[in-house]
């Protein structure tokens, strides 16, 4: 790994480089959001298509005013709420804002970031950052240095290790442009509490952007946050999916493949890996989900089998991610 300081860090990206470094949900892959070369490098480097905007890194809201045209009284009370922390923005772009970041429409993502390297990063350049997860396209998103290092490896120009992150999942993403404020993706925020903030918030739910077309926020692709092993759900209230998924297990591994099993009490497989997390605790498993998955496939797993998270509110961002992370490649 490529690993260096902070100062280092912001050398290289007023110089135009690539950069992964902490936030408290996953690292990000960072460059200057003003220069469209550098960025263009971001896309490059994930192999990212460019109807897939980037969110916006700022060391704090009087930072992304100067990014926007508009600031509403939602976006003041949620910014006070919320940040520094897991919540991105969209909100029109100020003219200098690249079209290259959102892709050619007429918003931007904008997040502050609740770490202290990653804020010790913005203030070093003086820069916005431009950071969507540093890892290849469609890919797990990398929540520990060395993930970052096995899916971008030599593309990129330095990684700053903060170690494990604390959240462990995506920014939630309000759109503000229109009249009534819309949850794109949700995260770790809970959607009530949300609104207790921001007042009326539209969730649609899980939706899907139609392929080819520009879209306002990252991660609503059909196919996103996938391990290389192949993930399949499983409800653990279906006695009979489960049984049929035990024996599927069973032939898999006979058949000489590696098999992993993530539970939350109700799925009891026949496998080479199992881990179980609390039906309780959405905050751990938000936490610990992804870098269980990135153990499995550094231990070479071919199938995971996971159980459906639990119905709710509080499980609305790992549904998503884990619905997405299962459509075959």
């Amino acid at each position: 790994m490529k690993i260096v300081s902070v100062q280092r860090a912001a050398e290289l990206l007023r110089s135009g480089g690539l950069v992964a470094f902490p936030t408290e949900t996953v690292y990000g892959l960072g460059a200057n959001a003003l220069d469209p070369a550098a960025v263009g490098r971001i896309f490059a480097a994930k192999g990212r298509p460019p109807t897939n905007p980037l969110i916006v890194h700022i060391p704090d809201a009087a930072a992304a005013r100067t990014l926007v045209r508009s600031w509403p009284a939602a976006a003041q009370r949620l910014a006070d709420a919320f940040w520094p922390g897991p919540l991105t923005l969209v909100l029109p772009k100020q003219p200098q804002v690249p079209d290259i970041v959102t892709a050619g429409l007429d918003a931007v993502g904008v997040r502050v970031p609740n770490h202290p390297l990653a804020q010790e990063l913005l203030r070093a350049t003086g820069l916005p950052i431009a950071a969507p997860s540093a890892n290849r396209s469609t890919e797990l998103s990398p929540t520990r240095a060395e993930h970052v290092a096995r899916s971008l490896g030599d593309a990129i120009d330095g990684i700053v290790d903060g170690g494990p992150t604390s959240v462990g999942l995506e920014s939630a993403v309000i759109d503000l442009t229109g009249a009534e404020p819309r949850l794109l993706r949700p995260g770790s925020l809970d959607l009530e509490r949300l609104r207790e903030v921001c007042g009326p918030l539209r969730w649609e739910g899980h939706t899907v952007a139609r392929e080819g077309a520009a879209q306002l926020a990252p991660g609503m692709m059909e196919r996103h946050y996938a391990p290389r092993a192949q993930l399949v759900l499983v409800d653990g209230g279906d006695a009979a999916a489960v049984q049929d998924m035990e024996k599927e297990s069973q032939a898999q591994r006979a058949r000489g493949r590696k098999v992993g099993c993530i539970g939350f009490g109700g799925l009891q497989l026949e496998a080479d890996w199992t881990h179980e997390f609390d039906p309780q605790d959405p905050e751990t498993v938000g936490r610990e989900l992804y870098a269980r998955l990135h153990e499995l496939d550094a231990r070479g797993a071919d199938l995971i089998y996971m159980e459906r998270p639990p119905a709710g509110n509080r499980w609305l961002a790992i549904r998503d991610r884990l619905q997405r992370a299962s459509v075959k490649g």
